[in-house]
C-alpha cells in the first residue's frame, strides 16, 4: 500500500530500536530516511545532531515524521512556532510502530497522513484536534480539487457543529462533495459548493469551489499587464466563474517570460502551466477558432482555446471559447469533476543561493526552503557537501574550481528544460561569487556567448547568505560600524593596476576594508603591497583582523596590528579585516573585541553639553 502526499516528507529515524518502523514508513510514502549517525545501520543521509537537524527541515518547510519520542521533535521545533497556517505537518511515531502522533500541522495533512499510517501500520492514530475526533472531518482541509474560499468562517462553522448543530449543504456543486456527507444534518451551518458568485452573509456559512475550471490565455510581445487582466476578469464575470475555481492559468512556453502572464498569475492566485507548441496542437480537434495565422506564427492553430483544453486534461469541454482585444486572448475550459493534478510543466526556475560558510545555523531558512524545493544542486562539489542530508535524495551536478562559467551556464540551461535548480555559493551569492555571472550571461546577446532562448524565460530568484564580511564583522564584534569597503587582491579577473587604484582609494578614504582572496599559491606580494599602502594613511597600531574557516569548528580568529600584517599566516580560507584609523580593540574577558565608533558617543556629549 503506497500513500500519496504532496509534498514529500522526511522520515528521522534516532536509534536502532525504531529502524525497522522507519524503513516501512519511508517505504509506504516513497519518502527518504534521515537517521542519527552512528546509531542506525541504513538510510538515504546521515546527521550528527537530531535538534539541529530537524530544526533544519522545519525551517525550510519539510514535513517532518519522527521515529521517536515526540519531545524530541517538540524541543527541536518549539523555537521555531509561529504561525500554524504556514508550518509543515510534524508526527511522531513510536519505535514500536503502535501509536502515531500528529504533533503540529492537522489541518495542513498531519491528521490525514497520521490516520493513512496508522491504517497501514495496524497502529493507533493518537488524533486530539476536535473536528477530526468529532466529526470525523476538518473542514479548513478540503480534499485536492477543492478551496475553502472564507476560511475565516471555519472557526464558527466547526465550533457550531462541535457543539451539536448541523450543516445545511447547498449548491449546484454540492452533489460532488461526497467528503461532505458524513455532516449532522441540521441549519446552524450553511455549506455551499459552487463555481457561481455567492454572497456570504453569515459567520456560520462556508464558500467550497471545485477547482474544475482551466483558463488558457495567450498575449503579444510586451501585452500591457492591465489589458490581459481586464479580459480575463470580464470572461470570468461573463462566464459568472469566480477565480477560486481555476485549477490553473495555461500558455504556450513561448510566453514563460511575459510580464502579463505573471501578472495575471499574480492577479488570480492561480498557477501558470506551460505546454510546447506540439501539445497545444494536439488539442486543434477539440477547438472552435482555429488559425492559419497562429499556426504559421507559433506552430500551433490556437493558444487560449488549445491551452485550456489541454490543461483540463481529456473529458474536460470548451466551456467560454476564444475572445480576444488587440494583445490578448482567453478561453476557459470545464473538466466535469474537480481537477486533482496540474497538468503541463512549470516555468524553469533557478535559485542562486549563498550557503553562507557552510554550517546549518548561518544558513537562512529561505536558502534551505529553496534548497528543498530544487530538483537539481549545481556548484563546486565542497559547497554542495557542506549542505549535509539537505541534499541527499537530489540530482547533483560537480564543477571544478575555475569552472566557474560552464557552472553558470549549465544550471541555466537545466532550468531551461522546465527544472527547477539550485545554484548553490558559499556567502552571499551576490558578493564574488556566481549570482553575477548568472545575469551577465543572461545579458550577453547571441554573438556574445550568451545562453538559449529557452533560458531567458527562466524564473531566476537570489536569495541572501552570510558573506565571509559579515561572519567576519560578526566574530570580531563591530568593525564595520562606520564606512567601510571590499576589495578583492585576485588579479585573476581584475587588472592589478585597477587593484592598486582601488587600494589607494579607499586608503585616502579611511575605510575599514575586507580583503577578499588575499592570497594564493602564487600571488603574494598584493597583500604586503596593500600593508604598506594603508601604513601612509593610517597609524601603524591600526587593528587587524585575520579570520579562517569562518563558522567551521577549525575556525581562527586572531588580530595583528597594521605595521606586523605577515602575509605567510594569511591563506584563501581567510578573511583580512583592516581597521579605519579610528577602529579600536575592546579588550573583553573572552578577549580582544574590534569595533569602529560611529560617533554617537560625540553626538550624545555635544547634546549633553548643549544643556549647561
Amino acid at each position: 500500500m503506497a500513500i500519496e502526499v504532496a509534498v514529500e516528507p522526511v522520515v528521522i529515524c534516532l536509534n536502532k530500536a525504531g529502524e525497522d518502523v522507519a524503513h516501512r514508513v519511508a517505504n509506504l510514502l516513497g519518502a527518504r530516511l534521515h537517521a542519527r549517525a552512528g546509531r542506525v545501520e541504513k538510510a538515504d543521509a546521515f546527521f550528527p545532531n537530531a535538534l539541529d537537524h530537524v530544526r533544519d527541515l522545519f525551517a525550510a518547510g519539510v514535513p517532518i515524521i519522527g521515529v521517536c519520542a515526540a519531545g524530541i521533535l517538540i524541543r527541536a521545533v518549539a523555537p521555531m512556532l509561529a504561525d500554524k497556517t504556514a508550518e509543515p505537518p510534524v508526527l511522531a511515531i513510536s519505535d514500536d510502530g503502535a501509536v502515531v502522533v500528529p504533533l503540529l500541522g492537522g489541518h495542513r495533512g498531519a491528521n490525514r497522513l497520521a490516520k493513512q499510517i496508522a491504517q497501514a501500520l495496524g497502529a493507533q492514530a493518537a488524533v486530539t484536534t476536535a473536528g477530526d475526533v468529532a466529526l470525523g472531518i476538518a473542514l479548513d482541509e478540503p480534499p485536492v480539487g477543492w478551496v475553502l474560499e472564507n476560511p475565516e468562517n471555519a472557526k464558527a462553522a466547526m465550533a457550531a457543529l462541535l457543539n451539536g448543530g448541523g450543516a445545511h449543504v447547498d449548491g449546484d456543486e454540492a452533489y460532488k462533495a461526497e467528503w461532505l456527507s458524513g455532516l449532522p444534518v441540521g441549519e446552524q451551518v450553511n455549506i455551499v459548493c459552487t463555481t457561481e458568485p455567492y454572497e456570504v452573509t453569515r459567520e456560520t456559512t462556508l464558500m467550497f469551489r471545485p477547482q474544475r475550471v482551466v483558463l488558457g490565455v495567450g498575449c503579444a510581445r510586451n501585452c500591457v499587464p492591465e489589458e490581459l487582466i481586464s479580459l480575463v476578469d470580464k470572461v470570468l464575470n461573463d462566464a459568472e466563474i469566480v477565480p477560486k475555481c481555476l485549477k490553473a492559468i495555461a500558455t504556450l512556453d513561448l510566453k514563460a517570460d511575459e510580464p502579463a502572464m505573471h501578472a495575471l498569475a499574480a492577479h488570480l492566485g492561480v498557477p501558470l502551466r506551460l505546454f510546447t507548441a506540439a501539445e497545444l496542437e494536439a488539442e486543434t480537434g477539440r477547438t472552435e477558432n482555429p488559425s492559419d495565422v497562429v499556426y504559421a506564427e507559433v506552430g500551433t492553430h490556437g493558444v487560449a482555446e488549445n491551452a485550456a483544453l489541454a490543461a483540463g486534461g481529456a473529458t474536460a469541454i470548451l466551456g467560454y471559447p476564444k475572445v480576444k482585444t488587440a494583445m490578448a486572448t482567453a478561453a476557459l475550459s470545464m473538466a466535469p469533476e474537480p481537477i486533482t493534478e496540474l497538468r503541463g510543466r512549470s516555468r524553469g526556475k533557478l535559485s542562486i543561493i549563498g550557503i553562507g560558510p557552510g554550517q546549518h545555523s548561518w544558513r537562512t531558512p529561505e536558502a534551505s526552503q529553496l534548497i528543498q524545493q530544487a530538483d537539481e544542486l549545481v556548484g563546486y562539489g565542497l559547497y554542495i557537501d557542506l549542505l549535509g542530508p539537505l541534499a541527499a535524495g537530489k540530482i547533483r551536478s560537480d564543477f571544478p574550481l575555475g569552472g566557474e562559467e560552464d557552472r553558470c551556464r549549465y544550471a541555466l540551461e537545466q532550468a531551461a528544460k522546465g527544472g527547477n535548480v539550485a545554484l548553490i555559493c558559499s556567502g552571499d551569492a551576490g558578493i564574488y561569487a556566481m549570482g553575477a555571472l548568472v545575469f551577465e550571461l543572461l545579458d550577453r546577446g547571441p554573438d556574445q556567448h550568451g545562453v538559449s532562448d529557452a533560458a531567458h524565460r527562466i524564473q531566476v530568484v537570489s536569495t541572501p547568505g552570510v558573506s565571509a564580511l559579515q561572519g567576519a564583522a560578526a566574530r570580531a564584534g563591530a568593525p564595520l560600524g562606520h564606512d567601510f569597503c571590499a576589495i578583492s587582491l585576485s588579479d585573476l579577473l581584475t587588472p592589478r593596476d585597477d587593484i592598486l587604484k582601488r587600494l589607494k582609494a579607499a586608503a585616502e578614504g579611511d575605510f575599514v576594508i575586507a580583503f577578499y582572496n588575499p592570497v594564493s599559491k602564487k600571488r603574494r606580494t598584493l597583500l604586503a603591497e596593500a600593508r604598506d599602502i594603508l601604513l601612509q594613511h593610517r597609524p601603524a597600531d591600526t587593528p587587524v583582523m585575520l579570520a579562517s574557516n569562518l563558522g567551521r569548528p577549525e575556525e581562527n580568529v586572531r588580530y595583528r596590528r597594521l605595521d606586523e600584517l605577515q602575509v605567510d599566516e594569511v591563506d584563501m580560507l581567510t578573511v583580512v579585516l583592516v581597521g579605519s584609523s579610528n577602529s579600536k580593540l575592546a579588550m573583553l574577558g573572552e578577549g580582544p573585541r574590534m569595533y569602529t565608533p560611529r560617533g554617537y558617543a560625540r553626538r550624545i556629549d555635544g547634546d549633553l553639553s548643549g544643556q549647561d
